[in-house]
């Protein structure tokens, strides 16, 4: 405790200078309280502006897909060099390092797999999100799906409420069906829908024609889903393309991790997102660190 009789009056008041009071350098997220802005900042580089997450969520739907089998392999050598990492809160527990120091975003709905019908899903407890420090909560969205499309918008306005309560923002994951097309125009629809739910982030495939549209049609950050495994230069050339039309990042797993060089790829990958590397040059940096 301060000696009473030592304290002396203050001077530095800054008389005549505004305090500054900086906005926020993510899209949409300007009017956020503290807590959503900090956690915000912590998935998206205050730099670039821009994310590089690491999915290895499969798991829920799909069971051990390849590069899956043994997580505590495959992907635990690749979390230093995510931005974030996206998984269930099985695989935290299991093998996720609590000192990886990464931000989480976590799989907050579930449901039916590959098995049955998807889409089919509820969310989890909030408070489970709070144990396990959750940075974003991500929820399935099924727009289009008529047996589960009013369901799953449910489960992310109920996630956006819950979240709110704490501070953590909600990430919407547009779910495309085998009856859904990939096409600027669904891709809008699901997106801004999304959006206008509460969603602070969203996730949504890339489309090579009129993707600007889909990112200026929507009023918070989008991540770009990486979807199949796609050849190691068409991948770059994809996370670039998506960049330059205004997407905020990409939230890749398989075409990381069943690279055939996983460490490489995400290095790679990184030069793309945050430093507008061309496609050519990213994959070059992969093919040099791919042989060591």
């Amino acid at each position: 405790m301060p000696d009473i009789d030592n304290v002396q009056s203050g001077k530095a008041y800054g008389i005549g200078t505004p305090q500054c009071s900086d906005g926020f350098y993510l899209k949409g997220s300007a009017h956020l309280d503290w807590g959503m802005k900090s956690r915000l900042a912590q998935v998206f580089s205050p730099k670039s502006g821009n994310t590089v997450m690491l999915a290895f969520d499969h798991g829920y739907i799909m069971g051990p897909t390849s590069g899956l089998e043994r997580m505590d392999l495959t992907i635990v050598p690749l979390i230093e060099y995510a931005d974030c990492i996206m998984c269930t809160r099985g695989a935290l527990r299991s093998i996720v390092p609590p000192t990886c120091g990464k931000p989480l975003s976590l799989r907050y709905s579930a449901g039916s797999s590959i098995l049955t019908y998807l889409n089919d899903e509820c969310i989890m407890d909030i408070d489970e999100a709070v144990r396990v420090n959750a940075a974003l909560l991500a929820v399935m969205v099924a727009v289009g799906d008529q047996k589960h499309e009013a369901l799953t918008i449910r489960n992310l306005t109920q996630t956006v409420d819950l979240g709110t309560k704490y501070s953590i923002p909600t990430m919407g994951v547009t779910a495309v069906g085998k009856e859904l097309v990939r096409d600027a125009r669904y891709l809008s629809l699901a997106s801004r829908i999304c959006a206008e739910n509460g969603a602070h982030v969203i996730k949504t495939y890339y489309c090579e024609q009129d993707f600007e549209q889909v990112t200026n049609s929507v009023p918070v950050p989008i991540v770009i889903a990486g979807g199949k495994k796609l050849p190691e230069k068409e991948a770059l050339e994809m996370a670039y393309s998506a960049i330059n039309d205004g997407a905020a990042g990409v939230d890749m797993g398989r075409n990381i991790f069943q690279s055939d060089c996983p460490s490489a790829m995400i290095k790679s990958v990184r030069e793309v997102v945050h430093n507008g590397m061309k496609p050519e040059q990213a994959f070059k940096m992969y093919e040099e660190l791919k042989q060591g």
